[in-house]
């Protein structure tokens, strides 16, 4: 050991108990954020300019105090929409801006937050780069902290725009619904690092983090839709209930954000408590060993048994998503009602074959551009497989890159036929009518899910290094399909995106040609990304 590194070590040993603990936390927090740095500021744009637009788009659809009135006294009878946006609790312009996003920014802080400190604390540890990390003069508890000020960093800037953006609107109203949607997302930053000392896949921590933001929102649905105030116990036992129940704009409840702020100490409490009693790369969960031999013969029986959990996850939340938009069909198109506003963002979206036609159809699209998220999920697994190098043990026997990869991406594109045959049948018998109409409106999706999947593999095939760029495409896409319409973004705009191409289903002319046209997309960059992925190094 050179008289350098004996100094280093000898101030390291120095230091005190505590702060030994946190050593490097300030260095490991500059590299996250380094890395991070197209990852954060994306998510937090696209939040942001979700919440921020909608002012504008709510004072274009119900420009009176009348009209904001008369939407006041529906949403009360309509628990359907009550259960998808949640109860109205003022007919303010901030208070309708809160009521129709709050909850939706929210849970998309939540998945930046979860997914920022799996990546550096679980995924880390998997990979092996933690291990290098910690044999330097770094504490135990350094990349915790670490990955929980990266998320911090985001939700506080999230905060301050969502509050700058807001508060002509009320600086009250603004500064309580910053604070919640980031405290919502710091709660889950939280949670993630608790499921990430449980888990030894990034992955499972990701997935099992992700299923509890599911069930929130499922609870919450279920208690706004039994009550109109938000005081239903199902409500309350949702973190994203609490959100909600803040009533920005509303005469604020400011105690209702000491709840999340509860929660997140003491779950970041537990996280600190847990990642002090396990060795480095281990969990409290061992993962259990798969069968030698039998149904692990082939590369897609292994990619099965790898994404079978992800696959069923997204089909039962498709398949419940379809039953509540069918569900809430008819109440929607009461809501609408004359407000001619309202039924031109919904016939440019949906088509103009009819309100509830069109209702339709622009429910189906929302569940097409989800499904592209599942998709570049999905295909992007086949790069989490390169950098853990457990492809190389696959690679080494008899099988080729193309088997191997053909295992993964027929899971990645049948799986999004399967979710979005299932969001089919659900929003079929929640409808309760229209039965192939509404099976075919889903399939009609799956060309474009299928063009961003094609983008994946294209990025992951060619610059394996630039591939989590398919996330920016598929929110791009996510962004001009749910926001666009709204917002009265040119038609030459909204077809940079492949589902504008698409035929409005039902009601619309069925056009084939689009169809086919994208079909061959799809296979071109998958062909084209299978080429680079045979040709290249492996990560």
């Amino acid at each position: 050991m050179t008289a350098t590194a004996e100094t280093a070590a000898g101030a390291f040993a120095a230091l005190p108990g505590g702060s030994r603990q946190l050593a490097g936390t300030g260095t490991l927090l500059r590299f996250a954020l380094r890395r991070d740095r197209v990852l954060i500021p994306v998510w937090v744009a696209v939040n942001a300019l979700m919440v921020l637009s909608m002012p504008g788009t709510i004072k274009g659809l119900y420009g009176t105090a009348a009209e904001r009135a008369d939407l006041m006294r529906q949403m009360e009878t309509n628990a359907s929409l009550r259960a998808l946006v949640g109860p109205l609790f003022d007919d303010s312009l901030g208070a309708l801006t809160a009521w129709r996003v709050g909850l939706y920014a929210g849970a998309l802080a939540a998945v930046m937050s979860l997914l920022i400190v799996v990546r550096h604390t679980r995924d880390e540890e998997e990979s092996g780069r933690q291990e290098v990390v910690a044999s330097g003069m770094v504490g135990r508890r350094a990349p915790l902290t670490a990955a929980l000020l990266a998320a911090a960093v985001a939700n506080a800037v999230l905060a301050l725009l969502v509050f700058a953006g807001l508060a002509g609107q009320g600086t009250a109203g603004a500064l309580a619904l910053g604070l919640g949607i980031a405290g919502v997302g710091m709660l889950f930053a939280t949670m993630a690092a608790i499921v990430a000392q449980l888990t030894e896949s990034a992955r499972l921590a990701r997935g099992l983090t992700a299923a509890v933001l599911g069930g929130a929102f499922v609870l919450r649905a279920a208690g706004d839709s039994a009550t109109d105030d938000g005081s239903s116990v199902l409500t309350w036992v949702s973190p994203l209930g609490w959100l909600e129940n803040v009533r920005s704009f509303a005469d604020e409840r400011w105690w209702a954000l000491l709840l999340i702020a509860g929660a997140t100490v003491t779950q970041g409490a537990v996280a600190y408590g847990l990642a002090g009693r396990r060795d480095l790369g281990m969990s409290f969960l061992p993962t259990r060993p798969g069968p030698a031999a039998g149904r692990l013969r082939t590369a897609g029986a292994l990619a099965w048994r790898l994404q079978r959990g992800s696959v069923l996850g997204w089909s039962i939340g498709f398949f419940a998503a379809g039953v509540v938009y069918g569900g809430m069909t008819e109440g929607a198109a009461d809501l609408v009602g004359d407000n001619e506003q309202a039924r031109e963002i919904i016939e440019r979206m949906g088509g103009q074959a009819g309100l509830t036609d069109a209702f339709v159809s622009a429910m189906v699209g929302m569940l097409g551009l989800i499904a592209a998220l599942y998709v570049v999920a999905s295909v992007l697994r086949l790069g989490g497989e390169e950098t853990s190098g457990r492809a190389e043990p696959v690679l080494a026997g008899a099988v080729g890159r193309l088997r191997w990869a053909a295992g993964h991406l027929v899971i990645a594109f049948g799986g999004a036929a399967l979710i979005m045959l299932l969001a089919g049948l659900g929003f079929a018998a929640g409808y309760g009518q229209d039965f192939g109409a509404i099976l075919g409106a889903c399939l009609v999706q799956l060309p474009a899910v299928w063009v961003i999947g094609g983008a994946a593999v294209l990025l992951h095939g060619l610059l394996p290094r630039a591939a989590v760029a398919a996330w920016a495409v598929a929110g791009a896409v996510l962004l001009l399909g749910w926001v666009g319409p709204a917002l009265d973004v040119p038609q030459t705009v909204l077809d940079v995106s492949p589902f504008g191409h698409l035929p409005k289903l039902p009601g619309g002319e069925m056009n084939w040609s689009p169809v086919l046209v994208l079909v061959l997309i799809a296979g071109a960059l998958v062909g084209a990304g299978l080429v680079g992925l045979r040709r290249r190094d492996l990560t």
